[in-house]
């Protein structure tokens, strides 16, 4: 299904940059870096929120020390990096 119309982006799309990502993908932002493109008109960030935590599945928000996702604070999930480091894809 197509999640992003602006960029053709697919839930497939989403949950491969998730999958294939060696540092947590958390956010749209990172999901755009990933796949080469940008947000354009953010309809869909809320979709790909979703999709993302679909992906980590129980990690999304319970990691802890030791999971591969535990540079991410699980209290700080919902909010925006400061400043956007593209993930390592």
């Amino acid at each position: 299904m197509i999640v992003c119309s602006c960029n053709v982006l697919s839930d497939d799309d989403i949950r491969a940059a998730v999958a294939d990502s060696d540092d947590a993908v958390r956010h749209a932002k990172q999901v755009y870096g990933c796949l080469g493109c940008s947000a354009e008109c953010g309809r869909c960030a809320r979709t790909i929120k979703t999709i993302i935590d679909e992906a980590l599945g129980p990690c999304a928000k319970t990691c802890g020390i030791g999971c591969p996702h535990s540079h991410v604070a699980a209290n700080d999930e919902d909010t925006e990096p400061s400043e956007f480091a593209l993930a390592a894809c």
